[in-house]
């Protein structure tokens, strides 16, 4: 654990600060650890995968006997210790055996504690080195391209979406420059077999949330990554092209370990919103609101049909039904009576 720090100048004050939670996230550093046993092909994905992720990884390359699945060791506790010493909410372990040949472990991480876990092996891979084409820049933000119903139903595929997501996404922006697109990372399954046709997440949820499943079933997830070209079509709309830069794996998924419940409601909750981000339209659309054009947030109030004579006003003699009526008769009578004179002062 580590021990809490106290700062002593404003320099080290604004460090401490920038690991702090935020409303914006930062892009998430990743750390490569290699295990005890890896091997050629292992070394060679994880270079290309930190090469996609640069300049957000840190590699560690020294071997370090960790096994995340494996609930007697301390693996956990030293990956909570790296991720506090280098501010990383995610990794990515390689480790091969005989059981599990070139295996690859994403890891992670909310609060200095271990999120969720996902396992995949590598099957098949080409590096950069393998296409003589064009290369984009370092750092860059890619675009990810998911084409499988499965990364919309089944909870496996689901999790491997939302892990990948969180890896390659970079820098949160607001708008979008075409020329700033350089590559594409496009992410497939296999035929999807007749068992996984009607996956969904509630016929899914009884399942176990860790350890091993039978995964024979479940199709191969092939990773592409293209670089784009943006060519003259006649209009504003520019036509594209992809052309492969590398690299390409073909991924089988293997153990995980699903996220706490109460620890993911905490990861996935989101703060209140500004007044000003409320009248920008940000966060949800409140019903009968709007923003004008001078930035004033406006209600619209509606009221039902009112029956105005069932209204509530106040009694008066001239306001009473069928006064005419009993006026008139009155006058009748005074007609015949002498009239009182007024008192003179």
């Amino acid at each position: 654990m580590l021990r809490t720090i106290k700062p002593k100048n404003a320099r080290s004050k604004r460090a401490l600060d920038a690991r702090q939670p935020k409303e914006v996230e930062d892009p998430r550093t990743a750390i490569f650890v290699k295990g005890t046993h890896t091997g050629e092909v292992l070394n060679n994905v994880m270079r290309e995968l930190m090469a996609l992720k640069r300049p957000d990884a840190v590699a560690f390359n020294k071997k370090n006997p960790i096994h995340p699945f494996d609930a007697a060791s301390t693996s956990v506790a030293s990956l909570e210790f790296w991720s506090g010493k280098n501010d990383a909410s995610m990794f990515v372990v390689g480790q091969t055996t005989k059981k599990r040949p070139h295996g690859l472990t994403f890891v992670r991480m909310f609060d200095g504690k271990v999120l969720d876990m996902a396992e995949v092996g590598v099957e098949s891979w080409k590096g950069m080195a393998d296409f003589k084409t064009p290369k984009s820049t370092p750092g860059h933000k890619p675009l990810m391209h998911f084409a499988s119903e499965l990364f919309d139903t089944h909870p496996r595929f689901v999790q491997l979406k939302s892990m990948l997501i969180d890896f390659f996404n970079g820098e949160q922006i607001e708008s979008i420059c075409l020329p700033g697109l350089e590559h594409v990372i496009s992410i497939t399954c296999g035929p999807t077999p007749a068992a996984l046709n009607n996956a969904t997440a509630i016929a899914y949820a009884s399942r176990p949330t860790s350890g091993t499943e039978d995964t024979s079933n479940f199709p191969k997830v092939h990773l592409r990554t293209y670089t784009i070209k943006l060519l003259g079509s006649g209009t504003r709309i520019p036509r594209v092209e992809l052309t492969p830069m590398g690299p390409s794996l073909d991924l089988v998924l293997r153990r995980h370990h699903a996220a706490d419940p109460e620890l993911l409601k905490q990861a996935m909750k989101r703060p209140k919103l500004k007044k000003t981000d409320v009248e920008k339209g940000l966060g949800k659309k409140k019903k009968n609101m709007e923003v004008d054009e001078m930035g004033d947030l406006r209600g619209q109030v509606h009221v039902g049909k009112q029956d105005l004579g069932k209204l509530q006003t106040r009694k008066m003699k001239g306001l009473k039904a069928g006064f005419d009526e009993e006026d008139n008769a009155a006058d009748a009578e005074d007609s015949g009576r002498p009239r009182k004179k007024r008192r003179e002062e």
